[in-house]
């Protein structure tokens, strides 16, 4: 009954609601990365915004003031991971919380390789709480989606996308017709080889943050995999394959 009321207030949001075309043609023009999308797949992700600006709360922090167009571009570069999902895989929260420029998370504690534990303030451009909110830096949020290989809207999303089965350990909600044993075998050997690589001094094409654990890896791939598709196809073709599968979408097809 729950999922009935919530297609119709949806529908009715979608026929009563519209993204100015001013609006919608300068946040378009501005994500590069949204070239790929063709008319259905753009009018798809217009409504999917459409939605997200309606059923969540973009709230400025750090003395930010927010515009329509900013919001807009927050709920844009949210939506393209659940361009095929739909935004029931957002469930769970309801706020995105923007500051200015990267924030300070006070007293964070960690845990290195042999058990110690960690106690510190750490510097993030984003982040995404478990059952909370997520959190990010508009000057990286304006970074974002520019086909230079970094969204960090799309990084923190996908940690919400692994947080639905759980733990983030890089393993989300697969689909049925996707094969865990397959899934864990490509991105365990990926992670394992660039590792070993860091470990060698070497500089790999990836983002070395991603070697910090399986989540964070399957985050960086997700940003590569909207972004710049093609470089993720040439190296690292198994995971693309993998991605592609999961999200339902193939942003760099032969």
């Amino acid at each position: 009954m729950l999922s009935l009321l919530r297609l119709w207030c949806r529908r009715r949001t979608l026929a009563r609601r519209t993204i100015p075309d001013d609006l919608w043609s300068a946040t378009i023009e501005s994500i590069p990365a949204l070239d790929r999308l063709d008319s259905g797949e753009q009018e798809k992700l217009r409504g999917l915004a459409l939605l997200f600006l309606h059923e969540k709360h973009i709230e400025p922090a750090g003395g930010l003031e927010l515009d329509e167009l900013m919001c807009l571009r927050v709920a844009v570069l949210a939506c393209l991971p659940i361009l095929e999902l739909g935004l029931d895989c957002y469930q769970g929260f309801v706020s995105v919380i923007v500051y200015p420029d990267a924030f300070v998370v006070r007293d964070r504690e960690t845990v290195d390789e042999a058990g110690v534990v960690h106690v510190g303030d750490e510097v993030l451009s984003g982040e995404a709480w478990e059952q909370g909110p997520v959190i990010l830096a508009w000057k990286e949020i304006e970074a974002s989606g520019r086909c230079e290989g970094f969204n960090v809207v799309v990084h923190e999303f996908a940690h919400k996308l692994d947080m639905l089965s759980g733990a983030v350990d890089g393993i989300p909600a697969l689909h049925r017709d996707i094969d865990e044993k397959d899934w864990l075998e490509v991105f365990r050997t990926a992670y394992d080889d660039l590792c070993a690589r860091l470990d060698r001094g070497e500089e790999p094409w990836l983002d070395p943050y991603a070697a910090e654990e399986p989540g964070e890896f399957f985050a960086v791939c997700s940003e590569m995999f909207f972004d710049v598709p093609e470089a993720l196809r040439a190296n690292y073709p198994e995971i693309y394959a993998q991605l592609s599968a999961f999200f339902r979408y193939d942003p760099a097809p032969p």
